[in-house]
């Protein structure tokens, strides 16, 4: 519990009516998107950088855990109050603060919504690639301190690739920036990247310019389901190996494409086992011809290629997608969204032993990810009130990192570590690389207070 004194000298800093301590507003900052849960014992709203350095100084001095928040869309913890203390909430820190069409960039402060900068963009023939599933909700702060990607990262690119600079509050209160607004820099160490994908451990992040591309003058969507999971990775390989990068190529398995027919009844095949959308873009005629090209291939490995004819039947499309989620929590009270990524050729292997533990654990299970750059989101479908199931998908997540990581993959694609994955960090990291991050989370933040309990096992 935060001591009276504490409470009266935050609400000093932010003003009375930017802290909030009722039960309710307790309880629903104390959550994220995959329902883990933690209670703050305060929430701070502020309006500046000064506000948030502030915040930070006080409760640096009396050790009180600060946990950065922007839309609570993350997936895997970060935003959690693990051991309470302060919510730091950033949504009122919400300004674009200038675009330079010329320089191509951007700069945004932490709770900038993702889609809001993105629909400033399109009248100057602009946008801004990272395009999470949360994007409509999902802050920018929070894209960067996860280092956030999405579907158009095969061609585009994650969040870390978009991040020129940044201002920073240090745990201890200190106010910093990182980077330039050239294109090119190395004065110095690369703090950008380093605070990108920190998950809130190293440093606030209040304030970002982000590089931006011209938008694409066409682009051409379509989608190829196969009777076989093999022949759709197959497929990614052979369009990447013939010099072609779609902007996306996104896969459903039949669990999937099912469950999404049932929610959105857009004419899916269901039969099909594996369902790839695949996009190419820019001018016109390039954007065709590569069409016409990724439909040969798929076509040439069996497949039943269908193209969209309109921008309507494109966005009908891309509904049935980021329905995925949606759709698979119709079946059951509580999903289990994981987040891995093997190396493309090994997709066929990785599903194929999500499948088979799911079987033997008797757990639903529904895979959909990025197929363009391997990273999968198998998606458990338990009750949470069953504790004996949670047992059953608890052993199947610990095996399928284990397969994952067998077959030269990662833990996480773009969910972060966060509360979730913590104890298995040493399993990718070793202990010589776990020891080197706690030597630079000690330099930064002496007295563990910022988001302490994620990451780290």
């Amino acid at each position: 519990m935060l001591r009276d004194k504490s409470l009266e000298e935050l609400a000093s800093i932010v003003g009375r009516e930017n802290l909030l301590t009722s039960g309710e507003e307790l309880l629903c900052h104390g959550y994220d998107a995959q329902h883990i849960e933690g209670l703050p014992d305060a929430i701070v709203v502020p309006r500046s950088t000064e506000e948030v350095a502030g915040v930070l100084r006080l409760a640096n001095r009396e050790r009180i855990p600060v946990v950065p928040r922007g839309a609570g869309t993350g997936l895997s913890g970060g935003s959690v109050p693990a051991r309470g203390g302060i919510v730091l909430l950033l949504r009122k820190m919400d300004r674009v603060l200038k675009i330079d069409k010329g320089e191509l960039y951007a700069v945004v402060q932490a709770g900038v919504v993702n889609k809001e900068l993105n629909d400033m963009l399109v009248p100057l023939g602009l946008f801004y690639p990272p395009d999470p599933a949360s994007y409509r909700t999902s802050t920018l702060g929070g894209n960067i301190a996860t280092n956030a990607g999405g579907p158009h990262t095969l061609k585009y690119g994650v969040t870390r690739d978009y991040v020129m600079g940044l201002e920073v509050v240090s745990p201890t209160g200190d106010i910093y920036r990182t980077g330039a607004l050239t294109v090119k820099s190395v004065s110095g160490y690369d703090m950008t990247s380093l605070l990108v994908g920190s998950g809130g451990t190293l440093g606030i992040i209040t304030e970002a310019t982000l590089r931006l591309l011209p938008r694409p003058e066409h682009t051409e969507t379509m989608t190829a389901s196969f009777s076989a999971i093999r022949k759709a990775a197959e497929a990614v390989t052979a369009i990447l190996a013939s010099g072609i990068t779609p902007s996306t190529m996104e896969l459903m398995d039949r669990t999937t494409i099912n469950v999404v027919e049932d929610f959105k009844h857009l004419g899916l095949p269901r039969e099909a086992e594996a369902l790839l959308l695949i996009e190419t873009d820019g001018p016109r005629g390039r954007a065709e011809e590569e069409a016409a090209a990724v439909a040969a291939i798929c076509r040439g490995l069996g497949a039943d290629v269908k193209s969209a004819t309109s921008t309507e039947e494109r966005e009908r499309l891309w509904e049935g997608r980021r329905a995925a989620l949606p759709a698979l929590a119709r079946l059951k009270p509580t999903t289990i969204l994981e987040d891995v990524t093997v190396p493309r050729t090994r997709i066929p292997e990785m599903l194929e032993a999500v499948w088979r533990i799911a079987r033997r654990e008797g757990i639903e299970v529904g895979v959909f990810g990025h197929a363009g750059d391997g990273n999968l989101h198998p998606t458990f479908l338990v009750d949470e009130r069953d504790g004996e199931e949670m047992g059953r998908v608890e052993r199947a997540v610990e095996e399928m990192f284990m397969v994952a990581l067998g077959l030269g993959g990662t833990l996480s694609g773009e969910h972060g570590i966060g509360l979730t994955k913590a104890r298995f960090l040493e399993l990718e990291r070793g202990k010589a690389g776990i020891e080197i991050m706690r030597r630079i989370k000690r330099a930064l933040d002496p007295n563990d207070i910022l988001n302490p309990g994620k990451v780290f096992p």
